[in-house]
């Protein structure tokens, strides 16, 4: 088929020609337009739950709210893991479902689930919600609010009501949080003396307050032709409108609102903070949808933040550059394509030395735009992004990209030369030449691509986060090998026709370089031909030494990215006030700004509304923005953990925004290891958490160690009495409503602003509520109209109670976590796991699972070494069909561990932590080395058996006419990775570096080798009866 292919090709050579054109600008014009992301879709089907529980303690949470839930999504279809946090006020609960769940599927299994709940969930508590589908990148953008002259109240009020809706109206943005600052409150502050003194109840006024701010609709009447609408209006407008409320009559005199309580503008209590630069303001955090483009997104994002700059009071200063997740992906982007632009270069300087004819040097740099331009057409019929992984597969492709032309053009230009020293009467036609001289190579070529893309198959079984990370890389690699291929035996001998036509006539002798290297390896070749046992036993201590060297090498998941921002998790004592955990934050931001390195610092404090990262107020999360161009980032962080460890009483951990996430979605904590301990006492978990930790803490590598802060909080306690509420005739929940409404407020209403709303909260003005005397002395309302001190009817006492509660599968868990520095992952993990397993017994009842990236390490290590070895027995079969011959086969294979060699030496010396990115290395290194032993016995095969050589003249000669393309092929792959070799570290290039050193070493081993070691095997063993 391919051989009809080159026919029609060369027939129709000016219609292939334009064909590609055309092709070639129609797929510029479709990449313009691609989506750009800095990863591939990483975001695992998670269906977020969020249910506001009106101030319950964690365990009233966890028993009355969370644990229904659970029961009720657990065994849905599908799912995998069901975790849940309960904290004072709220439940969160992630339900992660199996990779490939289309994600608004996996929303209405939850929704279906949730359907049972309607009596399940006690009264006074919200229904459940699902939080907004969000991608794993999260949060793209933060955007900072300060000033000097505003109140923070009125500060707030703007970011919620004016900069959130904007951002929200932007498509594809999925949330909006807003941290800090005062949210603003219509508050009725009763006094329940005035309440006892004119014999009004709390229920009294709680009722009457929400009937005093309606509107009411009173249809139309029709008047000289026209129709007017009638309309009650009824809604509050002021303060003072409200504190005219009458509440009830004395005398008959209208008692009001405003003699009874206080009736004030006023903030509602905090549960977060903000800061930007050590400077209190407002923070709102833009997190994108799945699909949604980062860069373009990010654009829209700040056009509207310019636009609305423009309307903000006087005296606000909006901070977008305090993190931008575009900025990142623009450096990874451009680093990745400088890289690609760079390799490209060099691949052509190496084509001008080895072919010195820019007609063929034009003939073989074809393919690379031809090839990379079909690659992106496939990219967008399968909606895939533009990402760091698909340029990266791209990249390690760009030199193997002309690998195909050049050993097509190499081969015709040098029939072409023979066929011009012949005799006149022997030269055959142009066409002739170019076609037998295609046809000659073409067997090798499609047998070495189709060796490629098997090795590659791996890659496309791989599940979970390493599969979504690598598969867009592997497809992006085989296509664009794919497509050189389709290029080689279409537009390459269409431009051979026109190009090479007369090249016969003026280029009769071989390039300068190519003589000089065929003069220096000729004797070799000859001496090593002449002692065969001494190259057979070199070659085969290496490949042993290496093979011995892979088990001592570390192990890891994902090399370390470098984003250019730091993110730090901080949590003071569980129980510390906001305000206090604030001055604790203030301490960290100041200490962080004076480095150098650091160029900014955005913190919050505690949680907000509908946030899922449910926290409490002695847990901080900042954003920090680092300069590398002074101090490397190794450095950098030992001097800032140096730095604080001097702030008391704090658990810090120093991560990076992507990576946190990452590790967060594999094992739900934000670290790269998670000890998980389960088990149904509190008190029990956290003994066992505190022996772990201690076993933990002197194991080398590990850095940010850290356990659960889960300790028990300062509570007060009100305890229905039964004896004495049954002898005034009330019951608990006259008395639990009565706690709820005096103690926490309750919203009865809303004041509207314009488009603003504003709560009415009804609650105990704050002297009444401020300590435990206040507490034990407050008013409750009997049924007959009496009111008695609330510690009457219940015991008050000081206890304690636990600050959260975490759950996994149905199971409460404590988790101690870690972080790894200077050393590899999984010699960590394995040292963790036997201190455990001897210092420290479990009651029954009680067990310990290990999470972390390793996990998926360990799982994607398994998987690609088992279809590996399905790969190379698919290879050896390929091969025996195409040479009909096992020994041949068997000599092909043997480019396999000599290109492991130079691979196991460059990661050796390099990294010595083998991770995905470098077993992906390996991977494509094999496919390029199989290729060079194809080249090579094919043409042995053809020399023999065409030509009627014998078997020494065959090796020798087959094997100084194969020694150009080798030399070039390897030259393009090689030098075209070496930008990416070299931008080890930089941004973009944390996957692909590593594959590149691999790949670089194993080449230098492999090609050389190849030259040596294949001739003397295939004289040896190659061909059963010699010649």
């Amino acid at each position: 088929m391919l051989d009809k292919l080159m026919q029609i090709s060369l027939k129709n050579r000016l219609i292939v020609i334009l064909a590609s054109t055309a092709l070639l600008i129609t797929g510029t014009i479709i990449s313009i337009d691609l989506p750009v992301d800095v990863f591939p879709d990483l975001t695992a089907p998670t269906v977020t739950i969020l249910t506001e529980a009106h101030g319950f303690a964690p365990e009233e949470v966890e028993m009355l709210v969370t644990f229904p839930i659970e029961t009720a999504v657990n065994g849905a279809s599908g799912v995998r893991r069901v975790r849940s946090n309960s904290i004072q006020g709220l439940s969160t609960i992630w339900v992660e479902f199996e990779w490939g769940t289309y994600i608004f599927k996996a929303r209405q299994i939850v929704n279906e689930k949730m359907q049972a709940l309607q009596n399940a969930i006690p009264a006074g508590v919200d229904q459940p919600i699902l939080a907004p589908v969000t991608s794993i990148m999260g949060e793209i953008m933060l955007v900072g609010l300060t000033s000097d002259t505003l109140a923070a109240m009125n500060l707030r009020t703007i970011a919620d009501y004016t900069l959130r809706r904007r951002i929200m109206a932007v498509p594809g943005v999925s949330q909006v949080l807003v941290y800090g600052g005062e949210t603003k409150q219509y508050q009725v502050q009763i006094d329940p003396w005035h309440l006892k003194n004119n014999n009004l109840s709390l229920n009294q006024v709680l009722v009457t307050v929400s009937r005093t701010n309606v509107n009411a609709a009173g249809g139309i009447f029709v008047q000289s032709g026209k129709e007017y609408l009638i309309r009650g209006i009824g809604r509050i407008e002021n303060i003072s409108e409200l504190e005219k409320t009458v509440v009830a009559v004395r005398k008959g005199v209208p008692l009001l609102l405003g003699d009874v309580a206080e009736v004030k503008i006023s903030a509602a209590t905090k549960i977060g903070e903000a800061s930007i630069n050590n400077e209190k303001g407002i923070m709102l955090i833009v997190s994108k949808q799945p699909d949604a483009n980062t860069l373009e997104l990010t654009d829209r994002i700040q056009m509207v933040l310019n636009e609305s700059k423009n309307t903000l009071p006087a005296g606000i200063v909006m901070h977008t550059d305090i993190f931008k997740q575009s900025d990142f992906i623009e450096l990874a982007i451009n680093n990745v394509v400088d890289a690609l632009r760079d390799g490209a270069i060099l691949v052509i300087v190496v084509l001008m030395l080895f072919l010195a004819n820019f007609r063929t040097v034009i003939i073989s740099i074809t393919a690379i735009p031809l090839s990379l331009i079909i690659t992106m057409i496939v990219l967008k019929v399968f909606d895939l992004t533009v990402n760091t992984m698909t340029l990266g597969g791209l990249a390690i492709a760009i030199g193997v990209l002309v690998d195909d032309a050049i050993i097509y053009v190499e081969n015709v230009h040098r029939r072409l030369r023979q066929n011009a020293l012949k005799p006149v009467t022997e030269q055959r036609s142009f066409i002739d030449v170019v076609h037998n001289a295609s046809s000659e190579i073409r067997t090798p070529i499609v047998m070495a691509t189709f060796i490629i893309i098997v090795v590659f198959l791996p890659l496309f079984f791989l599940s979970g986060v390493e599969g979504r990370m690598l598969r867009p890389l592997g497809i992006a690699y085989v296509v664009s090998i794919f497509a050189s291929l389709l290029v080689a035996v279409t537009v390459t001998p269409a431009l051979s026709s026109f190009l090479l036509r007369k090249i016969g006539q003026f280029n009769q002798t071989e390039p300068w370089l190519v003589r000089k290297l065929k003069k220096i390896y000729q004797p070799s070749l000859l001496w090593a031909l002449q002692h065969r046992r001494i190259i057979i036993s070199v070659a085969a201590v290496f490949i042993i030494s290496a093979l011995v060297t892979l088990p001592f090498m570390g192990r890891s998941f994902l090399p370390e990215f470098n984003e250019g921002t730091f993110n730090i998790s901080m949590a003071t004592v569980p129980g510390t006030s906001l305000e206090e955990s604030d001055k604790i934050g203030q301490m960290v931001e100041t200490i962080l700004l004076a480095h150098p390195a650091v160029k900014s610092t955005a913190r919050r404090t505690g949680r907000t509304e509908l946030d899922e990262h449910s926290m409490g107020s002695h847990a901080h999360e900042m954003e920090v923005q680092i300069d590398l161009e002074q101090i490397s980032k190794e450095k950098l962080l030992i001097e800032l953990r140096n730095n604080l460890s001097i702030v008391p009483g704090t658990v810090i951990t120093i991560g990076q925004p992507i990576s946190h996430r990452i590790d967060h979605m594999l094992s739900g904590t934000r670290a790269n290891i998670a000890v998980k301990i389960f088990g149904p006492d509190l008190y029990k978990l956290r003994s066992l958490a505190d022996k772990i930790e201690s076993q933990m803490k002197n194991i080398e590598g590990i850095v940010d160690l850290s356990k659960d802060q889960q300790t028990d909080v300062p509570q007060v306690r009100l305890k229905v009495n039964r004896d004495n509420i049954a002898l005034f005739g009330l019951t608990a929940a006259d008395v639990d409503e009565m706690i709820d409404i005096s103690f926490l407020g309750l919203p009865v209403s809303q004041v509207y602003e314009g488009q603003n709303r504003h709560d009415i909260v009804i609650r105990y003005a704050p002297q009444f509520r401020d300590n435990l005397d206040a507490v034990r002395n407050s008013l409750i309302d009997l049924p007959n109209g009496a009111q008695i001190p609330l510690k009457m009817v219940t015991d008050i006492q000081i206890d304690k109670g636990p600050n959260y509660i975490s759950r996994e599968n149905v199971q409460r868990k404590i988790v101690v976590q870690a972080n790894v520095a200077d050393r590899d992952l999984q010699s960590v993990v394995d040292d963790i796991k036997s201190q455990v397993a001897e210092n420290v017994s479990f009651p029954q009842g009680y067990y310990v699972e290990y999470g972390g990236q390793f996990e998926s390490a360990t799982e994607a290590t398994r998987l690609i070494m088992l279809l590996s070895v399905l790969s190379i027995i698919a290879i050896l079969v390929a091969l025996y069909m195409e040479f009909g011959n096992f020994r041949q086969s068997l000599l092909v294979m043997v480019n396999l561990p000599l290109a492991l060699i130079g691979g196991v030496i460059a990661l050796f010396f390099s990294e010595g932590i083998i991770t995905i990115a470098s077993m992906v290395g390996f991977i494509t290194l094999f496919g390029i080395a199989v290729r060079n032993g194809i080249i090579m016995v094919s043409h042995y095969n053809h020399l023999i058996e065409e030509e009627g050589k014998s078997l020494h003249d065959a090796v020798v000669q087959g094997s100084l006419e194969r020694l150009n393309p080798i030399l070039m092929t390897a030259l393009t792959t090689g030098l075209a990775l070496l930008p990416l070799a070299l931008a080890i570290g930089e941004p973009g290039s944390e996957i692909q570096a590593p594959m590149s050193i691999v790949i670089l070493g194993g080449l230098l081993t492999a090609t050389f080798l190849n030259m040596i070691v294949i001739p003397v095997l295939f004289e040896k063993w190659g061909v059963r009866n010699r010649l």
